[in-house]
């Protein structure tokens, strides 16, 4: 006998966001990064996703790609991301297992930090989002349980 299961069992609700697809949203308009963050999830991001959006955002600043309007809707969306979702600090206990060895290797600390903080959320990976376009996180994700994009 079958049985129904509805379709909130099967939906994640917790949207991981990293960096990479972050700034895909905000500088290129990536519809499918834009679709996932309006896509009524809940909405998670490690503080360092929001340290490298910036940091991204300066350097264009700075070398005259970004500026005038585009700069200050990127800037606008950019507050408006984090006031939407929750920002998990970066702990000592996330720093203390950037040394254990992902699945697969060789794999940056800073994706290790998102890895991490994503594993961290207390959520099954199954039941998690992540939202990334960095190959290195997305193969480690999926190897992990995590769902993509």
């Amino acid at each position: 006998m079958k049985t129904a299961v509805s379709e909130s069992a099967i939906r994640p609700r917790t949207l991981y966001v990293e960096t990479s697809a972050l700034l895909a949203a905000l500088l290129e308009g990536e519809s499918s990064a834009l679709r996932a963050l309006r896509g009524g999830f809940n909405v998670v991001a490690s503080a360092l996703t929001l340290a490298e959006a910036a940091r991204v955002v300066a350097r264009r600043r700075a070398a005259g790609v970004l500026g005038g309007e585009k700069l200050a809707t990127v800037h606008r969306d950019l507050r408006t991301f984090a006031r939407r979702c929750r920002v998990i600090s970066i702990s000592r206990v996330v720093l203390a297992q950037v040394g254990l060895i992902f699945p697969v290797e060789p794999i940056r600390t800073l994706d290790a930090i998102h890895l991490i903080t994503a594993q961290r959320l207390g959520a099954p990976p199954g039941e998690v989002l992540l939202l990334t376009r960095d190959r290195r996180v997305r193969a480690n994700a999926a190897a992990l349980g995590f769902l993509l994009d």
